[in-house]
């Protein structure tokens, strides 16, 4: 959802990305690109620029126009990318997106260029979520292990993880963040 809730991105099957308007329910844009299934979109806080990964393990940067800028091939995902999230920030510059993968990692990349800044790993297995906090200091992943990890996304321990919860034997599909507190929700497969 874009921020001003006037538009929706959806991934589909078909290899394909949708930009909706909300009001009308039209798609008004079809991005084509992606090899395989898009399993994952997301905005940019200042909605000029769109991120897509999917099932052909990689991840683009868009323009709002339905053009690849950057295909991030820098240490790119060795399975399939299937989450995307995007810090909030008011230069693009220092704008990073976070993927995670079923090759049970969760990468930071710079937004633009797309170069590699970072690998997190402490799942166990493959990553099925990674969401951003409001106000971008903190990133929540999640995945088939069961396990919930937060990572510190300032500081000199800078993508560390700095608090997990294990939900035992229970698969996380997906979290959210909560637009206005600090609260988390995770989706189990029980």
């Amino acid at each position: 959802m874009s921020s001003d809730g006037a538009f929706a991105l959806s991934g589909s099957w078909d290899h394909t990305l949708r930009l909706w308007e909300v009001a009308t329910g039209r798609c008004i844009r079809t991005f084509k690109g992606h090899t395989k299934d898009v399993l994952a979109v997301a905005f940019s806080a200042d909605n000029r620029h769109i991120i897509s990964c999917g099932r052909d393990k990689t991840i683009r940067l868009w323009n709002t126009v339905g053009e690849v800028k950057k295909v991030y091939s820098d240490k790119p995902h060795s399975e399939w990318v299937t989450s995307v999230a995007i810090t909030p920030s008011e230069a693009a510059e220092e704008t990073l997106v976070l993927s995670a993968g079923w090759d049970n990692k969760v990468k930071a990349f710079k937004l633009l260029d797309g170069s590699h800044v970072a690998d997190m790993e402490a799942h166990t297995g493959p990553v099925n979520s990674v969401v951003v906090s409001p106000d971008g200091t903190v990133a929540a992943s999640a995945g088939k292990d069961g396990k919930v990890c937060l990572w510190k996304l300032t500081g000199e321990d800078k993508f560390t993880v700095s608090h997990t919860f294990d939900c035992g034997d229970h698969t996380i599909n997906a979290l959210a963040f909560c637009p206005t507190r600090f609260w988390l929700a995770a989706a189990t497969n029980k």
